[in-house]
């Protein structure tokens, strides 16, 4: 019986995450799971898509071993970020995840926000090695360049400080934009954790012994 209530709960999740076109961010069906292709499908994508924001990170770190020039260290890193932004928001992200987002202008003038996801039952399937990879990424860059701010304040090192907040903004906008992406919104991503937590909540009542 509590196995039955269990698959019943947990098939209502998921039907009602698909109703909504996305892939549960929390929590993805097992068989799914298993359908997804491990091998790495895009190595040539997920190279870059790592390369220009690790590569401006270690300049960072280690500028003053490459170059003393101020001017030139900052050029690099300016570059390196700025065809990280690029290559993150226009390429990876539709090749290793299928998800982009972009900004649009209508006719009368108002700028409006698009964020697009792959369709569940798209032929393409998502690696999990290329997601794994691109979240990674993605994630766990923007948290150096947040720790650079906050360093750069500290030790009063103001010179370096427009660069890390370039940093900031570039990594965490595609961050942002990327989440938008997968979860639909701020709206969504509230109630997929509700729905999420709400599921743990009843598995872990439902599996507790009953009295004697």
């Amino acid at each position: 019986m509590k196995e039955l209530s269990v698959t019943i709960c947990r098939a209502l999740y998921f039907q009602s995450c698909d109703s909504l076109g996305e892939v549960p961010l929390f929590h993805e069906d097992e068989n799914a799971f298993r359908e997804k292709k491990s091998n790495i499908k895009h190595p040539l994508a997920c190279f870059f898509h790592l390369f220009f924001r690790t590569s401006a990170i270690l300049i960072y770190l280690f500028c003053e071993f490459l170059s003393r020039s101020f001017i030139a260290n900052m050029v690099t890193i300016i570059l390196l970020l700025s065809c990280d932004f690029w290559t993150v928001k226009n390429v990876t992200g539709r090749l290793l995840v299928g998800l982009r987002w972009w900004n649009q202008v209508d006719e009368d003038g108002h700028s409006h926000w698009m964020f697009e996801s792959r369709s569940g039952t798209s032929k393409n399937v998502v690696s999990n090695s290329d997601s794994r990879i691109f979240w990674i990424g993605l994630i766990v860059c923007p948290l150096f360049w947040a720790f650079f701010v906050f360093s750069s304040l500290f030790s009063f090192n103001i010179k370096w400080l427009a660069v890390v907040i370039m940093g900031v903004v570039l990594q965490w906008a595609n961050l942002y934009g990327y989440v938008r992406c997968k979860v639909g919104g701020a709206t969504k991503l509230k109630n997929m954790a509700t729905n999420y937590f709400g599921l743990k909540l009843f598995k872990k009542v439902v599996d507790q012994p009953e009295g004697p």
